[in-house]
């Protein structure tokens, strides 16, 4: 039997293993970890977590981690709830899922499952790293 093909998501928030290891549990019963990566945006403190958009400009990085698994399906639904844009959630959803390129650390590109902001951020504070990390670091 064939295996199913390996899909990929990447998460710069409350979900990365190396910030709140918890919450990660989401991840970690059907997930692998693959490796750190870049995604193309701004990074925005919301209300106590982060929230990244697209960018134009190359120089715009969000700072994540990339997840293999061979059950994208059963992923997706439990990161919609987690996330409040599944369909049993009011619109219009603070996130959306979007398929987009993700750059690896050894500069690769592929694309993966990413929640992006959905909402203004003109009152929202810009982390102008593109890390989480350093605004917690610096904010806790």
């Amino acid at each position: 039997m064939e295996e199913p093909e390996l899909d990929y998501i990447f998460v710069y928030g409350t979900l990365r293993k190396d910030l709140f290891p918890n919450r990660n549990e989401l991840l970690a019963d059907r997930c692998v970890f693959f490796c750190k990566g870049t995604f193309q945006g701004l990074l925005f403190e919301i209300d106590g977590y982060p929230g990244a958009i697209e960018s134009t400009n190359r120089s715009d990085q969000v700072v994540g981690e990339i997840y293999q698994t061979r059950t994208i399906n059963r992923v997706l639904k439990k990161l919609d709830d987690y996330e409040q844009c599944s369909v049993t959630h009011p619109q219009p959803h603070e996130y959306c899922r979007k398929h987009l390129p993700i750059k690896t650390q050894s500069q690769q590109v592929l694309k993966a499952w990413i929640y992006v902001y959905n909402r203004p951020v003109i009152k929202r504070t810009k982390i102008e790293s593109g890390d989480y990390q350093d605004f917690i670091a610096v904010h806790d």
